[in-house]
């Protein structure tokens, strides 16, 4: 009774986010590009954390698959911290970003099995055919869980904000909590105003080396046509409101726009511009959308521009500010578990 109740909870708290339009503390998390399996986030589920297109001719090395640890190991014992992501085909940034944030879980939480779970069957799949290596999704990871005698069930997911995609694991998960003696979940990473404020000082102090007046900081993220959307233009306020006037945030798929950016930054006198996801892996939005030499990408828009451009094509993960917002989502999950 215990466990259905608190995952009716965390469902009814999700909606209530959602329908106040994430304008004060939630944003979404979608896949990108959902229905394509893009990179992270669809205009219908929300925006997720990272994400890419799983192509099948790709021409490009994304580094060595076997350097992750994928946690599909059984001997979970009674106590699991599921980690759920929309995933990446990019291997050296899955490594370094939700691999990181495992890894960093896992020694905050000695206690607890820290296993990984994707949403995408598509990068799934991809990997699998491409490097031989099968992630659990969802239903695999659970299935294991279960198999494995787990009792107490913790889900974080790497998220960049609540949305639909979250709603959709929350329920998903649902279907399986009469097999486990409590289920809680903690939130994605821009959930309160404290998290947009420490997300806010983990990206400034990491690009603080190019804030020299003459640079413009761009960071793009993947958006949503979800109200979720919102959390963009949060983060754009919050910047400019705190001083940081020559950082900008812009979206792929929805607003701000890359042209929006573009009109905001040459309205300053800058000479350079940085470009940097803001996505929690940097996998085919950052590489092609972002940092790509074809026409309508990020950098080439801003070249043609006139402005000197140096892309940064590291995923929010990597940061361990960042990691750290995930480890106390944890924490707090784990500590509803007693009350």
């Amino acid at each position: 009774m215990k466990k259905l109740t608190a995952l009716l909870l965390a469902l009814a708290m999700a909606m209530t986010m959602l329908l106040a339009g994430c304008s004060s503390t939630t944003e979404s998390t979608a896949p990108a590009g959902s229905a394509a399996a893009t990179d992270t986030g669809s205009a219908e589920t929300a925006a997720p954390v990272e994400e890419e297109e799983a192509d099948d001719e790709e021409n490009y090395d994304t580094g060595d698959a076997s350097l992750d640890d994928i946690r599909n190991q059984d001997d979970i014992g009674e106590q699991e911290l599921l980690v759920l992501s929309f995933g990446t085909s990019y291997n050296d940034s899955r490594r370094l970003t939700i691999g990181a944030i495992e890894s960093d879980l896992a020694d905050a939480f000695p206690d607890f099995s820290v296993r990984r779970g994707f949403t995408a069957n598509i990068i799934i799949d991809h990997v699998n055919d491409r490097d031989g290596i099968l992630i659990d999704d969802v239903d695999a990871a659970l299935n294991r869980a279960i198999d494995n005698g787990v009792k107490t069930l913790v889900v974080q997911p790497t998220h960049l904000m609540n949305g639909l995609e979250y709603d959709e694991l929350s329920e998903q998960v649902a279907q399986y909590a009469d097999a486990f003696d409590k289920v809680v979940f903690g939130d994605p990473l821009l959930t309160s105003d404290d998290d947009f404020a420490r997300v806010e000082k983990a990206i400034t102090e990491w690009t603080a080396d190019y804030d020299d007046g003459e640079t413009a900081i761009c960071f793009m993220g993947h958006g949503t046509e979800a109200e979720s959307n919102e959390v963009y233009q949060k983060m754009q306020d919050l910047l400019t409101e705190d001083g940081y006037e020559n950082y900008f945030v812009g979206t792929v798929e929805a607003e701000p726009s890359l042209e929006d950016v573009l009109a905001k930054v040459k309205e300053g006198d800058y000479k350079r511009v940085i470009l940097e996801p803001l996505m929690v892996v940097a996998g085919d939005h950052a590489n092609n959308d972002m940092a790509g030499d074809e026409e309508g990408t990020w950098k080439k828009t801003f070249e043609d521009e006139g402005y000197e451009v140096e892309c940064l094509l590291r995923g929010l993960g990597e940061n361990e500010d960042i990691r750290q917002i995930y480890i106390d989502h944890a924490q707090a999950a784990i500590d509803s578990l007693d009350q």
